[in-house]
């Protein structure tokens, strides 16, 4: 299938906003539960935990279709640190000398399941990240809650980079930068009057019509952004239409994932925290996953040559 100039328009004006008040306030509602949850569990009481959404939500790119709501509960008490932010578990342990209360990422991980069961009782704990909390029709989203710890990464040069640490259940962690991403975001949308958060929604939405058709697998939403993150700012900033700024931004991707640019390099992509590389160990997306989401959006919105 292959949308009309007119039927392409049409769906960018529809996807340049934001999920409508009532899809806000369920994720609100799901935002609330999970913050009632741990304020109300006894053992969490005096602890300072922060718990804040983050991802599309926290971002302003989530749309419609894809607005379910991450929520970070992080301990702040327990500082991990690190000089890489891809070292072994047992580095950051040995880094980690100033605390010696009895809160490990295991013991947190299980006060925290209490704490969300007492508030629904369909929660779901064999995900290896994060607790699952099925949507209630009407009411709230798919909710995810991640237990996580303050994590400090000293680079080379410059001050540590505060982000937070992620205990998996396999033994694994997972370091993320969410405030990074939030402030990076921000200031890429002011750069570009807007256009930056449009066209990650409008990717984001093309990818479910495009998962819908069977045309690709799915692949998070997340990657949407990050790829969008790295289409330099005069590009999403073109100034005649949304639709000649979006296409010439999958231009600028196209021309990233194949051979006939001279600019094109992808390795040295970044998530919109500016801190870890897009494609590398432990991603959950590819090169290859970027070539064909491109190609594939390009072709599906009509805008014909070059392949």
């Amino acid at each position: 299938m292959r949308l009309t100039p007119q039927q392409r328009i049409n769906k960018l004006d529809r996807w340049k906003s934001p999920p409508s008040p009532a899809e806000e306030a369920r994720l609100a509602r799901a935002r609330r539960m999970v913050t009632n949850a741990v304020k109300q569990h006894p053992p969490f009481a005096g602890l300072g935990l922060i718990v804040e959404p983050k991802g599309s939500w926290a971002n302003n790119t989530n749309v419609s279709s894809d607005s379910d709501m991450d929520i970070k509960v992080e301990f702040t008490q327990r500082i991990f640190q690190g000089s890489t932010a891809g070292m072994a578990y047992w580095d950051l342990l040995l880094q980690n000398s100033t605390y010696k209360g009895p809160w490990t990422p295991q013991k947190f991980r299980s006060e925290l399941g209490i704490a969300l069961r007492r508030a629904s009782n369909a929660v779901d704990a064999s995900t290896n990240v994060a607790f699952y909390v099925p949507s209630v029709a009407g009411s709230r989203p798919d909710t995810d809650a991640v237990p996580c710890f303050t994590y400090l990464h000293k680079p080379a040069f410059g001050p540590p980079n505060r982000g937070t640490v992620v205990f998996t259940k396999d033994g694994n962690h997972i370091v993320n930068w969410s405030q990074q991403q939030l402030d990076n975001g921000r200031a890429k949308n002011a750069r570009t009057g807007n256009r930056y958060k449009f066209a990650v929604r409008a990717l984001k939405s093309v990818e479910n019509d495009l998962v819908a058709l069977g045309v690709i697998k799915n692949v998070p939403s997340y990657f949407m952004e990050c790829l969008i993150y790295n289409v330099p700012d005069p590009t999403l900033k073109n100034s005649l239409s949304l639709d000649l700024a979006f296409q010439a931004t999958l231009m600028h991707l196209k021309g990233q994932f194949n051979f006939w640019s001279m600019t094109a390099n992808p390795d040295a992509m970044v998530e919109p925290n500016g801190i870890k590389k897009l494609f590398g160990p432990g991603q959950k997306w590819t090169k290859d996953d970027a070539r064909q989401l491109v190609t594939a959006a390009w072709d599906y919105l009509g805008y014909g040559a070059p392949r």
